[in-house]
């Protein structure tokens, strides 16, 4: 994808204010739906943790994390980049029911990431987790809860645009399922995003399953942390952004890992050393409920809903000045 995706004749379909009081709606719209379907319930979440607890998330690996020191405070603290591990730690801290679960609002800072159409310094989403059997761990259970979800964004869609009349729905009436070694066996000469590309466009809404383990090629269809979700149960929901012909992922989730699946994706990829930290001895010996979970982008689905043309649109956040020069020209403004 190039890194500004620019098109001539974009008028925006709400102004300014419009837009902001339109972020709010869908916002409270969705996280109100989400919770009743899914049986959750809103807590707060930190937004800077301590490294020691093994709490924070690699993500692909290579992200510098944000650090700094606080008076009286012994060691440097980290802003979070995920709370896959925090969640799951709050569902057993606060005692939660089987069947039910909570959902967050979460806010990081990404300084490594390529600032474009679709990714910001600033990442908000909603994280949510929920606590399952352990004969729920199959992809029956994983594809209903991605359906709940989508009846979800079908709901709020429609409330959306009920709202805003200048606005239209375009979410289809169903979601498909894909693995992500069937669709290489599909594309075999494309690359990972050139195949999400083809299949949002012909299905417009599609949960790719089973990614961070190797692919017949040698290589993950794409980067996933090994101690979080389970390489077999896990995904991304996709659709396809007809105003930017593009693939457009709005949520990762998965079921997690368990005592036996944390000890081989670690193994897998060569971070054996992580087997010792207090985190993944929980799950190992079973002191942390079975779990599944995800993020939601806040600015990724109002982007989606609103028609716009740039996540700047929807997020206040900071870019390079030729950038916001260059967008002005094609009637893009920025929060």
């Amino acid at each position: 994808m190039k890194r500004l995706i620019l098109k001539d004749g974009y008028s925006p379909k709400l102004d300014l204010l419009q837009t902001e009081i339109a972020i709010k709606y869908v916002k409270d719209t969705f996280e109100k739906d989400l919770a009743k379907e899914l049986k959750l319930t809103r807590v707060s979440a930190p937004l800077f943790i301590l490294p020691s607890t093994g709490l924070n998330d690699n993500l692909n690996g290579y992200e510098r994390r944000v650090s700094f020191d606080i008076k009286n405070i012994n060691e440097n603290v980290e802003v979070v980049q995920s709370l896959a591990k925090w969640k799951r730690n709050a569902l057993a801290k606060y005692n939660f029911a089987q069947n039910t679960g909570l959902y967050t609002d979460m806010n990081a800072i990404r300084r490594d990431e390529e600032l474009d159409t679709l990714h910001s310094a600033y990442v908000d989403q909603w994280d949510w987790e929920k606590i399952i059997s352990k004969t729920d761990r199959t992809i029956a259970f994983l594809k209903k809860t991605v359906r709940s979800i989508y009846k979800v964004l079908k709901k709020v869609e429609k409330k959306v645009c009920e709202k805003f009349p200048v606005l239209q729905p375009s979410l289809p009436d169903s979601i498909f399922f894909i693995t992500t070694k069937q669709l290489e066996s599909m594309y075999p000469k494309l690359t990972p995003s050139e195949r999400e590309y083809e299949i949002c466009k012909k299905y417009k809404a599609v949960f790719i399953m089973q990614i961070g383990g190797k692919l017949k090629n040698g290589l993950p269809h794409d980067g996933r942390a090994a101690d979080y979700d389970d390489w077999n149960l896990n995904g991304d929901i996709m659709l396809y952004y007809e105003n930017l012909d593009i693939a457009y992922e709005i949520s990762s989730m998965g079921i997690r890992v368990d005592e036996d699946s944390i000890i081989e994706q670690l193994k897998a990829k060569g971070e054996e050393d992580k087997l010792t930290n207090q985190y993944v001895q929980d799950v190992i010996n079973k002191r942390l409920p079975y779990t599944i979970g995800g993020g939601i982008g806040q600015s990724r689905l109002c982007m989606y809903m609103l028609k716009k043309a740039h996540i700047g649109e929807v997020q206040a956040s900071v870019w390079p000045q030729e950038d916001i020069s260059l967008l002005e020209k094609y009637n893009i403004h920025l929060l």
